[in-house]
């Protein structure tokens, strides 16, 4: 039992000695955690893969371009034995063992001091797996384990204490598997989360007892929350040191206010995490079939605030550029300006027979689309009932959408 059983240890080796033998592949996997670590790092080989030359190249290692040499192992700290040539390996691991330095051998693990693990990270997590001779397992349980702690499904809270600290998640556009892996993370280590309606809030039910959950949705022509009390309740949980995140649908800078929240916990003193989400503007019409780009039939998009009718004189969007654009249009939160929004583009010169898509709750599993044109849609929305949360395509590739779903269906 004690021979196959290792003793697991984090070797701090900032500053100190390190001398690897050969330049394959093996030495080009191991060399970056190294040259991370900080280690003085001697690397000895006649030649090396095109990566190891470049790191050496770049100052990170010393390169001496020749066969190993009795007393190479002077001062070394740790040693790494990558090479194939078993004679060499087998005198440098004798002269290891002689001087009392840690060695590592790629060739054969039994005549090594020591073994290298199965390594992840994860935000200042180190995770090292040891499974004697399967390596295979070591580097299965190792992505499991980061995984976890990437995801949120394996919650590893911090208990030291923190300064005052929010982050802002962009929750992606309402399907709970499409928020980031970062995101994620921040959740399941938050102590008050402050949601938004459109928010994925599937994931809220996955959330310990113990977290607060604050109801900031915004429901339009409804109940709301002021953006200045969703500040306050920001700023004030954070200086109470608790987690605190801020949920939101999409990405937080597309018209989320997410830079108005920034702003407030900057003026208040408190850093500010931004972690960005898949904005409905290109993820929902992806999830009904449609490309916003195709070649040959739009090289670009654009992404444009319906909230405001054209004829406000609060709109900040040109309306009539917008309809001398050949591209794609995509709108959000324009359903209840729809009609006013399709008549401003037709009478600044976009064709009526203009297609258009509404998509409805995307990528939820009530999602729906709704087919119409510019001089249809108003009538098209109001017959099916259409209510937000839901983005408006316009454009060709609408068209082009709807001809390919017709011939998937037809096969």
């Amino acid at each position: 039992m004690s021979e196959n059983f290792a003793y697991p240890v984090g070797l701090r080796l900032s500053g100190r000695r390190v001398v690897v033998l050969g330049a394959g592949q093996v030495a080009q996997r191991r060399l970056p955690a190294l040259i991370a670590a900080g280690a003085d790092i001697l690397l000895i080989s006649p030649s090396a893969t095109a990566s190891v030359e470049a790191m050496a190249e770049a100052g990170e290692v010393r390169w001496e371009r020749r066969r190993y040499r009795e007393g190479d192992f002077e001062g070394a700290w740790y040693v790494l034995i990558t090479t194939d040539d078993p004679e060499a390996n087998a005198a440098a691991s004798a002269e290891a063992e002689a001087r009392r330095v840690w060695c590592v051998r790629s060739d054969d693990a039994e005549a090594a001091s020591a073994w290298t693990p199965a390594t992840g990270r994860s935000e200042g997590v180190t995770v090292a797996v040891l499974t004697g001779q399967d390596p295979r397992r070591s580097a299965a349980v190792r992505d499991a384990v980061v995984e976890g702690l990437r995801d949120g499904t394996l919650a590893a809270p911090r208990h030291r204490t923190r300064g005052p600290h929010v982050a802002l998640v962009g929750g992606g556009p309402g399907d709970p598997d499409l928020i980031t892996v970062r995101g994620r993370r921040l959740l399941a280590e938050a102590d008050v989360v402050v949601a938004d309606r459109l928010g994925p809030r599937d994931l809220l039910d996955e959330l310990p007892p113990h977290v607060e959950v604050i109801d900031a949705a915004k429901i339009p022509y409804g109940r709301f929350m002021a953006q200045e009390a969703i500040n306050n309740a920001l700023i004030e949980h954070a200086k109470a040191g608790k987690s605190v995140v801020r949920l939101k649908g999409g990405d937080p800078f597309v018209f989320g206010r997410g830079m108005e929240e920034a702003e407030a916990l900057a003026e208040a003193g408190i850093p500010c995490t931004v972690v960005p989400g898949i904005s409905s503007s290109i993820s929902v019409p992806g999830a009904a079939g449609i490309s916003v780009t195709h070649r040959g039939v739009a090289h670009e998009f654009t992404v444009v605030s319906g909230h405001v009718a054209p004829d406000d004189p609060s709109s900040l969007v040109d309306w009539a550029a917008l309809a001398r654009l050949r591209g794609t249009l995509v709108l959000l939160m324009a359903v209840e300006k729809i009609g006013a929004i399709a008549a401003a583009l037709v009478a600044h010169g976009r064709a009526a027979d203009t297609p258009v898509a509404v998509v409805q709750e995307g990528t939820t599993p009530t999602q729906r689309r709704v087919d119409a044109t510019l001089a249809t849609v108003a009538e098209k929305v109001a017959a099916e009932g259409v209510r937000p949360p839901a983005v408006v395509v316009i454009g060709d590739v609408v068209a082009l959408s709807a001809r390919d779903h017709g011939r998937r269906n037809r096969r």
